[in-house]
């Protein structure tokens, strides 16, 4: 595990997000919320339900704007006005239903809505395939083909049609929700492998997860929010689950008060 303290220090943010408030209609969601993440850092997103965390990871992905707060990207302010232009910005979001189309190739949902073309419009459907391939290498996942339809495949080879989706892409950082929720041991550890694969090619990850062991497997810090606001921030080797679970049960960072 990487010197988080030499590497603040030393790298400046890939992103991120000031002073973050949103509210729909009485329902305040977010709170003056500040997060940032390095390039290749691996961050745990916890808390309990209604705590905030997939609100502002949508607000960093483009599916929703904030009431206020700033956005910078390698040090520039930027407005998402949608997912298209965050995506564009090197941000990815794998939301927890995978958000692929059953009916369709592996091949096509990683290419949906930016196929590959040639002449007339016409698909460069073996450019495509041998891309798609050549991604579930480099990530060291596997499907049984490209060319089967999604429904077909498992739940822990779906994620990992939505990974190299993301991934496939020139992305710098990915956002992951829940995303070893309802899988096997087997295919968990395949999307830990990936995660550690991402992070050595510098590729940033946030990882929404009620399972805080995988965020001690393979991460490098802890971010906890309750109601709509961040309670606390530990590295993975200065805290253990107990005190992660108190602070998001509680709502409160157990040293600020001691320090009090």
């Amino acid at each position: 595990m990487n010197n988080l303290k030499e590497r603040h220090t030393l790298v400046s943010p890939l992103v991120e997000m000031r002073d973050i408030s949103k509210s729909f209609g009485a329902v305040r969601a977010l709170s003056g919320v500040n997060l940032s993440i390095q390039p290749g850092e691996v961050l745990g997103l916890v808390g309990d339900n209604a705590a905030g965390k997939s609100t502002l990871m949508k607000i960093l992905a483009g599916a929703i704007r904030p009431d206020h707060g700033e956005l910078l990207i390698d040090g520039k302010h930027v407005a998402f006005s949608s997912p298209i232009h965050a995506r564009d910005a090197g941000i990815e979001m794998i939301y927890q239903d995978f958000a692929l189309v059953p009916q369709l190739s592996v091949t096509q949902n990683m290419f949906l809505g930016r196929e590959l073309t040639g002449t007339f419009g016409k698909l460069k459907q073996s450019e495509m395939d041998e891309k798609a391939k050549s991604l579930f290498t480099a990530l060291g996942l596997r499907v049984p083909s490209v060319s089967a339809a999604v429904q077909e495949l498992s739940g822990g080879q779906q994620q990992a049609v939505a990974i190299a989706r993301a991934t496939g892409f020139d992305a710098k950082l990915v956002i992951m929700d829940e995303p070893t929720a309802n899988l096997g041991a087997p295919a968990i550890a395949k999307v830990r492998d990936a995660i550690a694969r991402l992070k050595s090619q510098g590729v940033a990850t946030i990882i929404i997860s009620h399972r805080l062991e995988d965020i001690f497997a393979i991460g490098d810090r802890f971010i906890v929010m309750k109601r709509g606001s961040v309670i606390g921030t530990r590295n993975v080797n200065d805290t253990d689950a107990d005190e992660i679970v108190q602070m998001i049960v509680s709502g409160a960072d157990p040293r600020a008060v001691s320090n009090a």
